[in-house]
């Protein structure tokens, strides 16, 4: 069936389902490109060109690089990099007892903040998308312990600063969230 026969509604998921890929992409890009800030302090405007020019859509060590969002991967790469203090203020607050944002890894702690910066700053995504998104972003680059740390403590986190979150409608599907 050509993309002209299909019906309207037909379209939509196809363009809906290519929104929530794309942003999927942005956000496993937001959290890669803020942990090479992390190591190699490269200035801002600096590491999103370098992305926008060189990794997206790009075969590197082998692997294709899915297209972005990318006005989305620049608010969460910006916008965590310029309330990564609140960030880390607002992580630190869900982390168990006897333990720092310190004890985190350069990685566990860009994908928490990525997480929490969108819990915060980006009402249009549904908590428990912005969720499942961290947890499989942690899932490609940590063992199962680890994804459920990410899992439980963006939870908790998304409770709080969200706590009407669950008596919004599920409209993932309409927000790539």
């Amino acid at each position: 069936m050509s993309s002209r026969s299909k019906s309207p509604s037909s379209r939509n998921r196809d363009a809906s389902a290519e929104s929530r890929r794309r942003r999927s992409a942005a956000r496993l890009a937001a959290v890669q490109a803020l942990y090479q800030q992390s190591i190699a302090g490269t200035n801002p405007a600096k590491l999103l060109n370098e992305f926008h020019d060189h990794r997206f859509g790009e075969e590197i060590e082998g692997d294709r690089m899915a297209d972005a969002d990318r006005p989305f991967f620049d608010d969460l790469v910006s916008g965590t990099l310029a309330r990564s203090d609140e960030l880390d203020a607002l992580v630190t607050q869900f982390l168990g007892s006897g333990w720092s944002i310190d004890r985190l890894d350069r990685l566990m702690l860009q994908i928490l903040r990525s997480g929490a910066y969108e819990m915060i700053a980006r009402p249009d995504v549904p908590r428990g998308a912005i969720v499942s998104e961290y947890v499989d972003v942690a899932d490609a680059f940590y063992p199962r312990p680890e994804v459920g740390f990410v899992n439980a403590l963006l939870d908790r986190l998304g409770k709080s600063v969200r706590p009407d979150a669950a008596k919004e409608p599920d409209n993932s599907a309409e927000t790539g969230g």
